[in-house]
């Protein structure tokens, strides 16, 4: 046996009418008794008959006396003297009376002023475990971001709305297909009990049905979410970065619209592609969002992006800056941003040779995060207006050495190959064969064979007798490239540091394909697959909130180290059997571990998503043997 502490739940009289058969009269009893929850009803459990209270005179005093009984069993409990006393000398003293007469016969097992349940310890079980942890913090975003209240200003009723939650908290702690979303929700999650979704109802095809029916609001979505994440962490959106990434469909697409074949980022040429565009802040939140076809070239993307900025940007506020990278800064890209009168830092395309330094213009040198130098200098390019500043970085210029170098030895091994064919038996030796062979290994290496000369010997009969190339001279521009803007920032550290913000959105698709596992796309359709990348942005805005908040407090972890540690965090359920029979059912959370407190408390938010649950089932009556007739 062990003794378990458990809580008084409430107390209160329960008026029995019964016939005596005596006098043939009816008398109204009293009980004391106790409410309890048992799977969703009320239920009462007798503690002490009272008998008829005939001293009491109205409904007033039996009231008192349930209260009091009720402060003194809290007293005897806790430990703690309740201040409080009858007034009417009748109700107290027929509570002291009552009180001794339940600690007599034992009813609430309250010894030594503490309360306590007698337990069978082999029949206490844990059961129905679910992971918790993450499920929370991505509720407790959510409400930060008002997504309940932007729901209900469309209309939604109270299901959709717990559903939609459901599913973007789904797709943010687990990101999968619906089908093993579902089957994760009923099986392994506690997601159901933090929105109030009827687990039972979970199908993949409700979880489907919620994805088109939030990309169906994408567009106010997107704003409420730009505008709330603003006024929550105090953002002013000074600087814009702009980027694409794609990802890749696994099937034909055949019906497809938007899936094309494309140059895919992740090196799956073999697979129709959809190209995502975003727009972000610096700080990582997504402020516009828009998906093209798979053979979209970064350049030709801009036009639709840069309307719907200067829709949504007013004219008397100052315009963010636009920060992209090299694939996209062309020159009428470069116009189109000056048309719409937005400022912007690019990484420029022109070549290297035009430019010279200013005058007293002295290289600047700073440190990177790693520690690294780079090295800032002014430069002016020839018949152009905007400023340009020369970036050199020595970890840059390591690694593209070392990648010239591979490649520069692979292609000499090419050559080398050919040439020791001349000396071999059966190797290929007419001129026609060998400058085709040399023609493969140019345009394998295309980036390399500008940097060599190759010449090639022949005979009268067209017989190649020698293969001769050297490297041509070359200026080394490893680990150099300018940054192009229209700023009048004069200083080099301040153009470096709002170009540098270009990371961000690194990071963001970082996270989108890894952690929330955006790629491949397995929908059929193009509204599927739309929906599912668009729920895929929805889950990354609520990973986001948590992360920026992590950051400020020196907490840097992925979000994959966030959902590993987090679900350390359970809900279970505990059943025990007390003397009386009686089952005592359990439904709470487990306590934080200290890495999990330690993100709930620098978040500020609730270690726990609900106060435990206790639930108390009789004993199961014994069937009545009814006599035959």
């Amino acid at each position: 046996m062990i003794f378990l502490q458990i809580i008084f739940v409430g107390v209160f009289l329960k008026p029995v009418l019964k016939y005596l058969k005596t006098t043939g009269e009816h008398k109204v009893y009293y009980r004391l008794c106790e409410s309890y929850r048992h799977e969703n009803t009320v239920r009462h459990h007798t503690i002490v008959q009272l008998g008829t209270l005939d001293e009491l005179a109205d409904e007033s005093q039996r009231k008192n006396l349930a209260q009091r009984i009720s402060a003194l069993v809290k007293q005897s409990r806790t430990g703690i003297c309740d201040m409080f006393e009858a007034d009417d000398q009748i109700v107290e003293s027929l509570a002291q009376k009552h009180f001794l007469t339940i600690l007599k016969k034992e009813r609430l097992d309250i010894i030594k002023g503490r309360d306590y349940e007698t337990i069978d310890t082999h029949s206490i079980k844990n059961k129905n475990i679910r992971e918790v942890g993450t499920e929370w913090i991505c509720a407790q975003a959510i409400q930060q971001l008002k997504l309940v209240e932007f729901f209900e200003e469309k209309g939604w009723d109270e299901q959709t709305v717990q559903l939609a939650l459901t599913h973007i908290i789904s797709r943010a702690s687990y990101p999968a297909s619906e089908l093993r979303t579902s089957q994760w929700i009923k099986e392994n999650s506690a997601v159901c009990e933090i929105t109030n979704y009827a687990e039972q109802k979970i199908t993949k095809d409700k979880l489907y049905g919620i994805s088109h029916k939030l990309f169906n609001v994408k567009d106010d979505l997107e704003k409420h979410l730009s505008k709330r994440t603003n006024e929550l962490f105090d953002l002013h959106d000074t600087i814009y970065i702009y980027d694409l990434t794609n990802t890749y469909f696994e099937g034909q697409q055949k019906g497809s619209t938007i899936a094309n074949f494309g140059r895919s980022k992740e090196k799956r040429s073999d697979c129709k592609l959809i190209v995502l565009a975003l727009v972000v802040n610096t700080e990582g939140f997504i402020k516009y969002s828009q998906l093209f076809e798979g053979n979209t070239t970064d350049s030709k993307s801009l036009f639709q992006i840069i309307k719907e900025l200067s829709a949504r940007t007013s004219a008397t506020e100052r315009k963010p800056v636009i920060v992209m990278d090299a694939g996209i800064a062309t020159e009428d890209n470069i116009l189109l941003l000056r048309k719409y009168q937005f400022k912007y830092m690019v990484v420029a395309r022109s070549s290297l040779k035009k430019y010279s330094p200013e005058v007293n213009s002295n290289p600047i040198v700073i440190k990177d995060k790693k520690g690294q130098p780079i090295t800032l200098q002014k430069v002016k390019v020839a018949g152009d207006a905007d400023n340009y500043l020369l970036i050199h970085s020595l970890a840059k210029q390591a690694k593209e050495e070392s990648m010239k170098n591979k490649f520069t030895m692979r292609y000499e091994q090419a050559l080398q190959q050919i040439k020791d064919g001349l000396s071999k038996k059966r190797g290929t030796k007419k001129k026609d064969k060998i400058w085709e062979r040399i023609g493969r290994v140019k345009q394998k290496y295309q980036s390399t064979n500008k940097h060599y000369q190759i010449n090639v010997a022949e005979n009268d009969l067209g017989i190649v007798t020698d293969i001769q190339w050297k490297s041509k001279p070359m200026p080394k521009r490893e680990g150099q490239y300018l940054l192009r803007t229209n700023l009048d920032e004069k200083e080099e550290q301040t153009q470096w540091a709002i170009y540098n913000t270009i990371r961000e959105v690194e990071s963001t698709f970082r996270t989108l394909k890894t952690d929330l596992d955006l790629r491949p796309v397995f929908h059929k359709t193009d509204d599927a697959a739309m929906a599912h990348l668009h729920l895929g942005l929805l889950a990354y805005t609520v990973v986001n909130t948590i992360r920026y908040q992590l950051k400020q407090k020196e907490i840097n972890n992925e979000w994959r180290d966030i959902t590993r540690i987090m679900n350390t965090q359970k809900m279970v359920t505990t059943t025990m059997v007390n003397k009386y029979g009686q089952t005592i059912k359990i439904r709470q959370c487990s306590e934080p571990v200290p890495k999990v407190e330690t993100i709930y408390n620098a978040l500020n938010y609730k270690h726990k998503p609900f106060a435990r649950k206790k639930f108390v089932v009789p004993p199961a009556e014994p069937e009545q043997i009814k006599p035959p007739d």
